[in-house]
């Protein structure tokens, strides 16, 4: 039978952005990565696409395995296979689920040799992403090596306490649609000040790209790199006065507030 270290519970958009990143970078073979879902489809069909395993038994899947990674939909959790508890005895169980905590998967995960929970986002499945995570114990070097791997395979990462994770959640996990709210606003102003539709939308998403890139890489602060555009009463100025006027880091600040009091929330139920 063929050995494999990392077994995957799910292997929907985020599993299969985690496994293709692993193999892109080398960090694990094929026969190093084995995979099972809910109904099958998924895992097979992510198996023949990439080549690890699809195994459907539970304690086959799990028997040869050194990392579990917990990857099906968080409301699943309370129902998952009760033998979770003993077949994951003294492995590591890295969880994708978002909203549960450490002591919410140590029930479901009593015997592991330390939990680790993740909040990625959704740039992630391109390579792009931010990881925040924290663990149940200090990680030991070779868990260290092998979690801050894989996270490193969905983009960037970060090791945080947990009582910041509703936070980082607002603002890493929910800050995308954010900014894909305000992208969607950059091409309906477009469109309204005359362009075509698709003119504005070009033009709205290569604006955000190149901003982000030029931010990225300039080592200066967004404020500098803003008054650089700025030209006194000039067309950035007047719509600077605009964004002033209506408050608009005040409505940011109270979106990420309003996500994390959510977040919040959302954990507590958990």
């Amino acid at each position: 039978m063929t050995t494999h270290r990392l077994a995957f519970l799910g292997a929907g958009n985020l599993a299969s952005a985690i496994v293709r990143g692993l193999l892109a970078k080398n960090v694990c073979t094929p026969p190093e990565i084995a995979c099972t879902s809910k109904t099958g489809v998924t895992g097979q069909n992510l198996a023949t696409a990439t080549g690890i395993t699809f195994e459907a038994d539970l304690a086959r899947l799990l028997a040869p395995a050194d990392i579990v990674i917990v990857a099906f939909k968080p409301q699943t959790l309370a129902s998952a296979d009760p033998r979770l508890a003993e077949l994951t005895a003294g492995k590591l169980v890295i969880s994708l689920l978002a909203g549960k905590k450490v002591a919410t998967l140590a029930r479901s995960f009593p015997k592991a040799r330390n939990i680790v929970r993740t909040m990625p986002n959704t740039p992630a499945a391109i390579g792009a992403g931010l990881t925040s995570y924290c663990t149940q114990i200090p990680l030991n070097g070779a868990d260290r090596k092998t979690v801050e791997a894989m996270l490193d395979a969905l983009g960037k990462f970060l090791e945080v306490e947990e009582e910041k994770l509703d936070a980082l959640t607002a603002l890493g996990g929910s800050g995308p649609a954010f900014l894909f709210e305000f992208v969607a606003s950059l091409r309906e102003a477009g469109v309204a000040a005359g362009l075509p539709i698709e003119t504005a939308a070009t033009v709205a998403l290569e604006t955000v790209l190149g901003a982000a890139r030029l931010l990225a890489r300039s080592g200066e602060s967004p404020e500098s790199l803003r008054d650089k555009v700025t030209s006194p009463n000039g067309t950035t100025y007047a719509g600077l006065q605009v964004l002033a006027g209506r408050q608009f880091r005040e409505t940011i600040k109270e979106t990420i507030l309003a996500a994390t009091r959510r977040a919040g929330e959302l954990s507590r139920d958990s």
